[in-house]
């Protein structure tokens, strides 16, 4: 397992532990780990994903179902297991990744635009309810990753390689993450939308 390997060439620095996004109890048992690990949370990235997307009119309700377990019921599990803890220690910081799909929709990602959307809407609805958790979005555009690629819709595949011809590289993101989450305590970077320069979307 890469994370593994990860985690033993950082000497202890890092750890890793099995998490399933889209089960609570999953969730709540890492949050537990982390915290045994490390005697305390005092951030969560919410980056998990999925993006398989096809027209409407091809009826995959499973794929459907998928996306909002993991794109909403995912990130809503992770703040669930977060959130008890900041009130107790009087801070913390939740960062989601959404997209710039939760901005615009898109032909055949309804779905998947449908999940970014209410990112947007959980992590501000977050910031209004908590004055001392800090709340992020990140909306990345077109990044070089290995999402979509469960996408079974063949038009929509190949929709995907060309417009990853412009694409970010994961290390852009990173730097955005860093500059969130190194600002001081009363500092709250709401969103950050990072895109590549020459992007049409």
């Amino acid at each position: 397992m890469r994370t593994s390997i990860l985690a033993e060439e950082l000497s202890g620095k890092v750890a890793w532990h099995a998490l399933d996004v889209a089960n609570a109890d999953s969730f709540d048992a890492f949050a537990a780990a982390v915290e045994a690990r490390f005697a305390r949370i005092d951030a969560l990235f919410n980056n998990a994903g999925v993006m398989p997307p096809a027209p409407l009119a091809a009826l995959k309700r499973d794929e459907w179902k998928r996306m909002i377990d993991v794109n909403i019921h995912g990130v809503l599990n992770g703040m669930a297991s977060v959130i008890p803890r900041f009130i107790a220690q009087g801070g913390g910081h939740v960062m989601n990744v959404a997209s710039i799909a939760g901005h615009l929709v898109v032909p055949t990602a309804a779905v998947y635009c449908g999940t970014k959307h209410a990112m947007r809407a959980i992590t501000e609805s977050l910031r209004l309810e908590h004055d001392k958790i800090r709340a992020t979005l990140i909306s990345p555009g077109v990044v070089a990753t290995e999402l979509g690629h469960d996408i079974t819709d063949p038009a929509v595949a190949e929709a995907l390689i060309t417009w990853r011809r412009q694409s970010l590289t994961p290390d852009a993101i990173a730097r955005a993450v860093r500059f969130a989450l190194e600002q001081p305590a009363g500092v709250d970077i709401n969103e950050i939308i990072v895109r590549p320069t020459s992007a049409g979307m």
